[in-house]
């Protein structure tokens, strides 16, 4: 068996994991890898990146330049052209990023699940009332990206995001293992709630949660990123209007995305928990009007 088999069997002991992951000082440790991650130093750039690869499988081989400043600079990459299409069904909402399928289906009233048998509310995840009573019984999807992932977000469809929401929280690491272990993980996190009007004015939610070595995300419509350090307005107005599969923003590292449609929106065929799906992929299908 390789060395690398081996550090991946003990890492994937829940309790080494979970210790390693988050029983550390999470806030300090997110804001030193910020700093550190963007040191343009060639040998510390090929080192962190070396070491990133051995413990995730990074693959590079669709990232658009094949030279990075830093290891953000790699963790932030954008892709080749045409790497990921986008289905163009109006009938179809897209993936808005790469990730794992999580729990997924239909929020029960305001209740819902970051995994079986561990339920949360959606007062406690979007603090806004009006964003509640919009989502009730609405049909949701959980997004996890994995640290070796593309990082970006992009439009799931045509529309405009006419509001985001800024919590500060904590970062919890957001992996299957801390998701067992952690109750309310989603809500205790920081996180930016998107709020997006479709075409024909049908709302949907993105909420972008932020993790340990991650809390940072960055909308291409706003000047200042949102992260540990923001000090600005909680609510923000905006008038940010994309297409669907125009790129929003992005994540510092993986993390997760958590969408919510109206209720009869479906949830395609290949969705469900556990499966792997791509930016520009089906998620939902749109009723027929």
């Amino acid at each position: 068996m390789t060395l690398q088999s081996n550090v991946f069997r003990l890492f994937a002991q829940e309790d080494l994991n979970f210790l390693l992951t988050n029983r550390i000082p999470r806030r300090l440790a997110t804001r030193f890898i910020g700093w550190f991650s963007k040191i343009e130093q060639p040998l510390i750039r090929d080192l962190s990146i070396a070491t990133w690869r051995f413990f995730s499988g990074l693959d590079l081989s669709e990232a658009k330049k094949a030279r990075f400043l830093s290891m953000h600079d790699c963790f932030t990459r954008e892709l080749k052209d045409g790497a990921r299409p986008v289905d163009p069904d109006p009938g179809i909402l897209t993936s808005p990023c790469d990730a794992i399928v999580g729990a997924c289906g239909a929020v029960e009233g305001t209740t819902l699940y970051q995994i079986k048998g561990f339920p949360y509310r959606l007062d406690d995840l979007l603090c806004d009332p009006a964003a509640v009573a919009a989502h009730h019984n609405a049909r949701y999807v959980t997004l996890r990206l994995t640290s070796s992932m593309y990082h970006r977000v992009h439009a799931p469809h045509d529309g405009r995001v006419d509001q985001i929401n800024y919590i500060s929280g904590d970062t919890w690491n957001v992996n299957p293992i801390a998701l067992k272990r952690v109750e309310r993980l989603f809500c205790r996190n920081e996180r930016v709630v998107l709020r997006m009007a479709l075409a024909d004015g049908r709302r949907v939610t993105l909420v972008l949660v932020a993790a340990v070595l991650v809390a940072c995300v960055r909308l291409r419509f706003l000047d200042a990123p949102l992260d540990l350090r923001h000090r600005g307005a909680n609510v923000i107005a905006c008038d940010a209007r994309f297409a669907k599969g125009e790129e929003m923003g992005w994540f510092e590292q993986g993390s997760t995305v958590i969408l919510f449609a109206p209720p009869d929106f479906a949830l395609c065929e290949s969705v469900a928990e556990g499966a792997t799906i791509r930016m520009g992929e089906p998620l939902m299908r749109l009723p027929i009007i």
